[in-house]
């Protein structure tokens, strides 16, 4: 089964995280992509930009769009892996990420494709 690791974060995710050092966080990000390489757990990863975002509505039928990822939350989505695991080990894997002690990680199955 597929699973998306959904990272979200805000600004004080970020403080916290360039307060242990962001090649640490880095370092830890490897080391999990290489083991899920290896494994063959992988399917991909990265990371998002607010830079150039945007939001869009149907409003009356209108395409309303707005700058930025921010649809009233707290935490904006940051990152994600897709991994190809069982729910236990996405949970696991969840947990391993460098920004978990600092921000939420939503597990989500993928749905099947449509065909």
């Amino acid at each position: 089964m597929k699973y998306m690791l959904l990272i979200y974060g805000n600004q004080e995710t970020w403080d916290a995280l360039d307060s242990v050092g962001m090649e640490n966080v880095w370092s830890k990000h490897r080391e999990l992509m290489a083991e899920l390489k290896a494994s063959g757990e992988f399917v991909a990863a990265d990371g998002l930009t607010t830079a150039d975002a945007r939001v869009v509505r149907i409003q009356d039928g209108v395409p309303a769009v707005t700058d930025g990822p921010f649809s009233e939350a707290k935490e904006v989505l940051a990152g994600y892996y897709l991994v190809d695991c069982s729910l236990e080990r996405a949970t696991e894997l969840a947990a391993r990420l460098p920004e978990a002690p600092y921000s939420p990680i939503e597990v989500r199955a993928l749905t099947e494709p449509y065909e």
